[in-house]
């Protein structure tokens, strides 16, 4: 078997470049072939609905092994998975986590090993809230509970499954971000803060780990169509019959679409699980730091490279150059 390694990876993008050039279409868009995940366990945070949910299923009929978690059970949400695992034969374990609660973080966590019969292969921080309108507008509660949930819940999740990982020196945090923790839009809150903040915390994770054999790639969505846009609409629509009107008054046009807001158009949700098994499918140490998904614009692409870029020139002669080269796959 020849052996994989960054020049014959780069060599299989050169060509999957030129094909989707001759085609108008980038390479990072085209989908390969569903990846065999069997062998491999995963748990995936805020499993009830989106990208979580279709997740959970896709890799389970990949032949993974998955934990899928999700606050407040039990749900219908839970009850409906659990259903499709026993009809489809699928290896599904439903498994109460709510990222907010270190209690249920370590319980969860530790109930999904014994199952495992040792530590998780895969670690996904997916569970995520948004609530719109202008940062002015943001309450304390608004705010805490954003990045309670976007930054603090995957805080949370890494701490619990990563001594175990370093022990056995193999292992991978795929963390959700969005193309808005790289690029910012007015009124959208707390909500870029705290991608931005995820983002930070993904690269220098990624850094620290690479001498204990684990990866760390962030997963950055476009716009699509799932219950986020609902949930912010109903979050924002709270968040405006609390406001004060001394902080709302400047900013009519930007509150006047509050509670009212869609996404995604026709795009298809299914790219980010596929984006995400191909990431889990790649030799370890040849996965990204970053994985930009959505089929129309990706501003975030010239950020990511510069980043790097910068990252390397900055750090690449120091005594963590080894680790900031290999994090970014140089």
């Amino acid at each position: 078997m020849p052996q994989i390694n960054r020049r014959t990876l780069l060599a299989g993008v050169a060509a999957t470049g030129a094909l989707a050039a001759t085609a108008g279409i980038a390479a990072e868009d085209l989908v390969s072939a569903t990846p065999n995940l069997a062998g491999k366990s995963v748990l995936i945070t805020g499993c009830s609905t989106g990208f979580g949910r279709l997740a959970a299923e896709h890799f389970a009929r990949s032949g993974a092994k998955v934990f899928a978690t999700m606050r407040n059970l039990p749900r219908a949400e839970a009850t409906e998975l659990g259903k499709i695992a026993a009809d489809d034969n699928l290896d599904i374990h439903i498994i109460e986590i709510d990222v907010l609660l270190d209690d249920q973080v370590t319980a969860g966590v530790a109930r999904a090993m014994e199952i495992n019969g040792g530590p998780i292969d895969v670690l996904i921080n997916n569970a995520g809230l948004s609530f719109g309108g202008p940062i002015e507008i943001q309450d304390m509660e608004a705010t805490q509970l954003t990045f309670d949930t976007n930054v603090f819940g995957p805080q949370r999740m890494i701490r619990a499954v990563l001594p175990a990982m370093r022990d056995v020196k193999s292992g991978l945090i795929i963390n959700v971000a969005s193309q808005l923790g790289r690029v910012i839009a007015p009124s959208f809150g707390m909500y870029s803060p705290t991608k931005f903040a995820l983002e930070a915390l993904s690269e220098g994770l990624a850094y620290e780990l690479v001498p204990h054999g684990v990866d760390v790639t962030v997963i950055e969505p476009g716009g699509y169509p799932t219950n986020i846009w609902r949930n912010a609409n109903t979050n924002s629509l709270a968040l405006l019959e609390r406001a004060d009107e001394k902080h709302t008054s400047g900013y009519p046009q930007l509150i006047s679409g509050l509670g009212q807001r869609t996404g995604g158009g026709a795009t298809d949700p299914m790219d980010v699980p596929r984006a995400m098994a191909e990431v889990i499918a790649m030799p370890a140490g040849t996965r990204p730091l970053r994985r930009a998904v959505h089929p129309g614009s990706k501003p975030q692409l010239a950020i990511n490279a510069l980043t790097a870029e910068v990252q390397v020139e900055w750090l690449g002669a120091s005594p963590y150059g080894p680790w900031i080269k290999a994090a970014h796959n140089v």
